[in-house]
């Protein structure tokens, strides 16, 4: 299992994520900022579990952010 955490407030909006992975992200139309499917907001902070069979486009999603606002662990 990977956990996804997602810094949101720090968002730019650029969609590099979503362009990734449109399963995973989408962009808000109320802010223009990308939103973690299935993300669980903690204080701004949100975690998704996926499974491993997201990991390339996840890892994608992270090296396409300018803001290197997504991070990914291991969770195995």
């Amino acid at each position: 299992m990977l956990r996804i955490i997602h810094y949101r407030s720090k968002c730019i909006g650029c969609n590099a994520c979503t362009e990734a992975a449109s399963y995973r992200w989408r962009m808000s139309r109320k802010d223009g900022k990308s939103i973690l499917i299935g993300g669980i907001d903690k204080k701004g902070i949100y975690n998704f579990m996926a499974g491993d069979d997201e990991y390339d486009d996840i890892c994608i999603s992270v090296a396409n952010c300018p803001v290197k606002i997504i991070k990914i662990t291991n969770e195995n």
